[in-house]
């Protein structure tokens, strides 16, 4: 029996994890945040997959039967890799999935257009992977446009989400991506931190246009993994018990983690 493990480079996937929790109380879960290295943004893509493989591997040495790469860009430049190269000699009863294909196959039922903007990191919009897995879903019925938003992040993570520097940020890069596609009826936060932004990004959108944000639609899709995969569903264990680890420190990842999701955080610290 085993926990549900997510990772993340940092803070944004626990908007991920906050979700899935909702969804699914009964799990025992563990969250590990590589603050110590973070942000993975802008880092090649060699390096991304080193530092997420490590983490992967430490999850499944805390007992994680299913890890959640909550990250997209690790999920980008990382996720496919260690599927099929890596998973078969780490583990073969244990799996890990990533954030970007739940995403996608939200995006047909939400947009009209079939025009929709996704909002991300350097990282993810380098990757191409919203680009490559929208095409492979959907052919080429959607057209998307992607803008890289660096300095969302360190808005988030530095509790800057209300002030006149974020409102800047914000609209900008809105602006710029609306700009580039007048038809754009969706846009995808491709990026786990951008949820807390949302009402910020919401004040800067025409009538029309809906906020896709990734959270909801993991969480869904994870619940059908599990009843579709009824033997991974077996092997997880059902405390209802959740565990906070982090590469830097334990108190400012109390700190922040516990403004993410609202209640008292106990970090513990470990090394990749």
């Amino acid at each position: 029996m085993g926990a549900i493990g997510l990772f993340d480079s940092g803070y944004g996937g626990l908007t991920i994890f906050d979700r899935i929790r909702r969804l699914l109380p009964i799990y025992d879960y563990i969250y590990l945040g590589d603050n110590a290295r973070a942000p993975y943004g802008g880092r090649s893509f060699e390096t991304v997959y080193r530092f997420t493989r490590e983490a992967v591997i430490h999850l499944f040495a805390e007992n994680c039967s299913l890890v959640i790469i909550a990250c997209n860009t690790a999920s980008s430049k990382a996720l496919r890799t260690i599927q099929t190269h890596d998973l078969p000699g780490l583990g073969s009863e244990q799996r890990v999935l990533g954030v970007i294909r739940p995403t996608v196959e939200a995006i047909g039922n939400m947009t009209v257009t079939k025009h929709i903007g996704v909002l991300g990191t350097e990282g993810t919009v380098s990757s191409g992977s919203y680009e490559m897995e929208i095409a492979k879903m959907y052919g080429g019925q959607i057209q998307v446009t992607m803008e890289a938003c660096p300095l969302w992040v360190p808005l988030v993570e530095n509790n800057e989400t209300s002030g006149k520097g974020a409102a800047f940020f914000v609209h900008r890069h809105i602006k710029h991506i609306l700009a580039a596609d007048k038809k754009i009826d969706t846009l995808v936060l491709g990026c786990t931190h951008y949820p807390l932004l949302t009402r910020l990004i919401e004040q800067h959108l025409p009538k029309g246009v809906n906020v896709l944000s990734q959270g909801e639609h993991v969480a869904e899709r994870l619940q059908d993994y599990l009843y579709r995969h009824p033997e991974m569903e077996q092997r997880l264990s059902k405390g209802g018990s959740r565990r906070f680890l982090t590469t830097e420190s334990t108190g400012r990842f109390s700190e922040v983690a516990g403004r993410f999701l609202g209640e008292t955080v106990q970090g513990e610290w470990c090394e990749l």
